[in-house]
């Protein structure tokens, strides 16, 4: 063994090392104990996952229901006059999907300037937490099911009441009619009281807290302390009827992948979010980190009491947490949960589904109402949304907001969803749930200021809840998901953030009983 050492020779030197009386080393193992006692822990996670059973990704059959592919995502593809993909273009798209060669996702066929946002993402391994291919989640509504067709029902009155104050729902004609309509369809998985939708549940979210309090989170709304000054939350936002796509040559151009005909029109004045277009436009420009960051960084302003009590140092007596359990631990675990979470999306979107966009769904509609035999439920081809949009805009195309319409990627599950799930599921294990948020607010009309909420207290847990509704269900406002891919994508970032904290567990040297905390459907679990 020519240049290398024995195993005894390695094990001699490890030993004097462990025996040298000349180490500044403190501490109760010696650095030969300290090395094999991490590589258990990084052994016993990886055996954790290795022995998971098998999983099964059950999908919703479109894609090999319809050889035309009309209930697939294929934007940015070539495509035919009524908005059909090429299926040559199609089935290399496939292949570099089936073979995972790089050099195959470089020949896929594209209709215009516009890429493919990412598809290898999807096979990228993490070291710490769930693989993404090991987390499982249903299959998304059918094509032709009247589930999916009632999410579009809601699609269209999110998108004709883009402009309407959250906090006049109650008293708009729009609104009232979308809370009727929606309480009428055979199914819909939004939330209701006592059976029904109303002015008060409309477009919120199904978690606990969503109900409680103003439509957008406090976490959107309060000064967000940084560095040595504080951020005001009043941001950039789009003019009022700042709709696009919604004429068909350009609804077609951009499904080539064509650049956007028209571009988004600014507001002059930033603005508290307080109607759809706000939030959506928020959701548009956003980093994938914002969300939790900014919370984060308010919670960590209310100060110790505001802590989950498990922290080991809540109620020590000589000491803090700083690199464990303190500011540094927290901003880290928020952040880091996010790119494992927006992996395992990526899996379920490229590898599993490649469900189409409701951009996409709006063109069947459009199609079918012009004479062409597509599988749509009823629901929505007879719904009174689905008329007010064709008497606005004078096509049946659903009104997007965001110039380029969605991104180049599927739509099941969504990213944002996911991030913001996995972030949230962080900080309610850190943060005591029931705490008040003392102070708390609501946008004026304008969104050119907050006024003193007064209403049933606010808590932690309920706001970081409402906060990961509003963040997924803003990418709905934009036109650009269902209400399916903001559910089941929280519980998807949700179940990558309890593997993440599960695998640190064991690596900390406190007095600590796990990580608890409350989860999206209401179970309350340690970890």
């Amino acid at each position: 063994m020519d240049n290398e050492e024995s195993m005894d020779e390695c094990k001699m030197k490890n030993d004097k090392i462990a025996k040298d009386k000349n180490s500044c080393l403190l501490g109760p193992l010696s650095p030969a104990e300290r090395r094999e006692e991490a590589f258990d822990i990084r052994k016993d996670a990886a055996r954790f996952y290795k022995n998971q059973p098998l999983v099964h990704h059950p999908c919703n059959g479109d894609e090999d229901r319809y050889p035309n592919k009309i209930a697939s995502y294929t934007k940015a593809f070539p495509h035919n006059q009524l908005g059909e993909v090429n299926i040559q273009a199609y089935n290399k798209y496939l292949k570099a999907l089936e073979t995972g060669d790089p050099n195959d996702f470089e020949k896929i066929p594209l209709g215009g300037v516009v890429k493919l946002v990412n598809p290898q993402g999807a096979y990228a391994f993490e070291l710490v937490g769930p693989d993404s291919h090991q987390l499982v989640i249903p299959a998304p509504p059918a094509f032709s099911s009247a589930e999916i067709a009632g999410e579009m029902v809601e699609l269209y009155w999110q998108a004709l009441a883009r402009d309407i104050p959250f906090n006049i729902y109650n008293q708009d004609p729009l609104t009232n009619d979308a809370a009727k309509e929606l309480s009428s369809l055979p199914v819909f998985r939004g939330p209701k009281k006592n059976g029904l939708v109303t002015t008060g549940t409309l477009f919120r979210g199904n978690l606990q807290g969503d109900l409680t309090g103003p439509y957008i989170s406090q976490f959107l709304w309060k000064d967000v302390p940084f560095v040595s000054t504080k951020i005001i939350q009043r941001y950039r936002t789009t003019v009022p009827g700042d709709d696009h796509l919604t004429s068909y040559d350009d609804w077609l151009a951009v499904q080539n992948g064509s650049s956007p005909p028209t571009p988004n029109r600014f507001d002059p004045l930033p603005r508290y979010i307080r109607n759809g277009r706000d939030l959506g436009e928020w959701v548009h420009r956003d980093s994938s980190i914002d969300g939790g960051l900014i919370a984060c960084y308010i919670l960590l302003s209310f100060g110790r009491q505001a802590l989950d009590p498990s922290n080991p140092y809540f109620n020590s007596a000589t000491q803090v947490g700083f690199t464990t359990f303190g500011p540094p631990h927290i901003l880290d675990f928020v952040t880091r949960a996010s790119r494992p979470a927006i992996e395992a999306v990526w899996f379920q979107k490229w590898l599993v589904h490649r469900s189409l966009r409701p951009e996409e769904f709006g063109g069947r509609i459009q199609n079918q109402k012009s004479g062409v035999d597509y599988p749509i439920n009823p629901v929505v081809l007879n719904s009174e949304a689905l008329a007010e949009t064709f008497n606005k805009f004078g096509t049946y195309l659903l009104p997007q907001a965001y110039a380029e319409g969605a991104p180049a990627h599927p739509s099941y599950v969504s990213g944002h969803a996911a991030l913001i799930g996995a972030m949230v599921t962080i900080l309610k294990a850190y943060f005591n749930e029931s705490f008040v948020i003392p102070d708390p607010v609501v946008a004026s009309s304008d969104g050119l200021s907050l006024i003193p909420y007064e209403g049933p207290p606010l808590t932690i847990g309920g706001e970081l809840n409402k906060l990961a509704s509003n963040i997924s269900i803003g990418r709905s406002f934009g036109g650009i998901h269902y209400r399916n891919d903001y559910f089941d994508g929280i519980m998807l970032g949700e179940s990558m953030a309890i593997g993440i904290m599960r695998d640190y567990r064991k690596t900390y040297n406190e007095f600590f009983k796990g990580f608890s905390l409350t989860k999206f459907d209401g179970t309350k679990i340690t970890i």
